[in-house]
């Protein structure tokens, strides 16, 4: 096995950590920077059949290299993968903000995603690298604020750089702090590497990317420009199930598998990861669709819609460093199912959002929804490492990552197929086909276009989104019950087990 040895009094480990956490901040942000200025992107460049996918895409590219980028951290060192990644990611965020159509954007985002890969499960390592299994506890508690913080500027720069600049500018934000990030890495953090020859196993990244993709264009496209009962619909839902088949036997068969099934036999990181699942899909939900709510249903600013989003990232840096008291003395499977219960209770006030209900109740649920996902969260990567050794430490954690993006990747295409769905079953019911399209749906978002339409198709358009997103919010509460029942699973008498390891 390949060693790295880390040079602990030689390098500036604050600096070294602020510089993690801000290429850590850059990858977080990019869900609810990006889904504030969504409504204006989406009025600017049109394409609202694709709304889902510059999420999806994203998300996708981030899933299916999360566990390849920390194989390569093992074998090139994580300094020259982590600056890789940043790169990468700078690269995506730079061209991003140049898209002139939504396809476009769609592709750049698949460039941001796959940087992205390498910042989350990179971070994590490094931080396991340069601190003591004692000091780690803490750093944890740094480490998921990130998540928090993010989620509170996001929305706030989101709606800012709509109203006052423009949307390009929500990505091309990224640049000056993704190139202070690198500076920090190169300047303060050091490794010797010893070379291994360790292998890569490509093969279940490829076979993983190939069947996600796959489902994500079922999930998405299903319903709406490809029939559930065509010959294209049947070839995908055979390629999605033939790469995930082969994948499971690619995983079985190589010595160095990207995803170790041996992890999963404890019940604690297989509970934690399955909900991660659904906890993933919670989120994307939320901050993907509830400003086009707040936007296109309630007729409000970016700068409103941005406000109810960022009290779910209040509630969740609160509620992370909470968690880590509540560890120590109730355990994490109490920790978290606290927080299970707290996200049924955001659930329920998205379930019963109407226009007329307000901002203040949709910020009230995303609140709820922040509370959980920070008792959650971080109740879940404690328990996976108080569960296993440090040898396999990175790739637990890794695996909890990878089932948390591809929950988001998952719920982004799945809501969003839902959504469209609704959308184009109302306009049809209404008998406005050749007047109006899904993509119709662009002109609510923006003020000036909404004017535009007739009465009768601007009272079409918005009861079907209305309908839609309430659609989406019924899937959110459902996903949360099933989260809470799977967190009910994680075994008990885990109070111990958070101080041993």
């Amino acid at each position: 096995m390949e060693q790295s040895v880390v040079h602990k009094k030689t390098i500036k480990r604050p600096l070294v950590l602020a510089s993690i956490m801000l290429a850590m901040f850059l990858a977080a942000i990019e869900a609810t920077i990006v889904s504030t200025a969504m409504p204006s992107i989406v009025a600017d460049l049109g394409g609202f059949s694709l709304y889902s996918w510059v999420f999806s895409a994203y998300l996708l590219t981030n899933a299916a290299t999360v566990l390849i980028f920390g194989k390569l951290s093992d074998i090139f060192g994580r300094k020259p993968i982590f600056l890789i990644g940043i790169s990468v990611f700078l690269i995506g965020s730079t061209l991003s903000g140049f898209a002139v159509s939504m396809e476009m954007l769609i592709f750049t985002r698949l460039i941001q995603g796959l940087g992205a890969g390498a910042l989350m499960p990179i971070a994590t390592t490094i931080v396991g690298d340069i601190y003591t299994k004692e000091e780690r506890a803490n750093i944890q508690g740094y480490l998921s604020s990130v998540w928090g913080i993010s989620a509170v500027t996001g929305p706030a720069l989101g709606g800012f750089f709509v109203d006052v600049l423009s949307w390009p500018y929500v990505f091309w934000m990224n640049i000056p702090l993704g190139v202070l990030a690198m500076a920090g890495i190169i300047l303060f953090f050091h490794e010797e590497l010893d070379k291994t020859d360790r292998k890569i196993d490509y093969g279940g990244a490829f076979f993983m990317f190939i069947a996600v993709s796959a489902l994500m264009l079922i999930l998405v496209e299903g319903g709406v420009r490809i029939d559930w009962n065509s010959q294209l619909m049947l070839l995908l839902a055979s390629l999605s199930s033939i790469g995930f088949v082969l994948f499971f036997f690619q995983e079985k068969r190589v010595s160095a598998p990207m995803m170790p099934f041996e992890i999963w036999k404890h019940r604690s990181i297989s509970i934690a990861n399955i909900t991660s699942l659904t906890t993933g899909m919670i989120l994307i939900g939320v901050s993907s669709y509830l400003p086009a709510f707040v936007q296109g249903v309630m007729e409000k600013p970016a700068i409103v819609a941005g406000f109810t989003l960022t009290t779910m990232s209040i509630g969740w840096p609160i509620s992370s460093a909470l968690a880590g008291r509540l560890l120590l003395r109730i355990g994490f499977r109490s920790t978290s199912f606290i927080g299970g219960i707290s996200l049924i209770i955001g659930g329920i006030f998205f379930f019963l959002l109407s226009p007329e209900k307000g901002p203040v109740w949709a910020a009230t649920g995303s609140f709820f929804i922040g509370v959980g996902m920070g008792l959650s969260t971080t109740s879940f990567i404690v328990s996976i490492q108080s569960t296993v050794d440090w040898k396999t430490r990175g790739i637990a954690t890794a695996s909890n990552m990878f089932m948390r993006s591809l929950g988001s990747a998952v719920g982004a295409a799945l809501l969003g197929g839902m959504l469209n769905s609704r959308i184009q079953t109302a306009i049809a019911q209404a008998d406005l086909g050749k007047e109006l399209t899904v993509d119709s749906t662009n002109l609510l978002l923006d003020a000036e276009k909404r004017e535009s339409l007739s009465p009768g198709a601007l009272e079409v358009l918005q009861d079907a989104l209305t309908s839609g997103l309430h659609l989406v919010y019924l899937g959110i509460l459902v996903l949360a019950i099933i989260s809470l029942f799977l967190i009910s699973l994680l075994p008990k008498g885990d109070k111990s087990n958070v101080t041993k390891k």
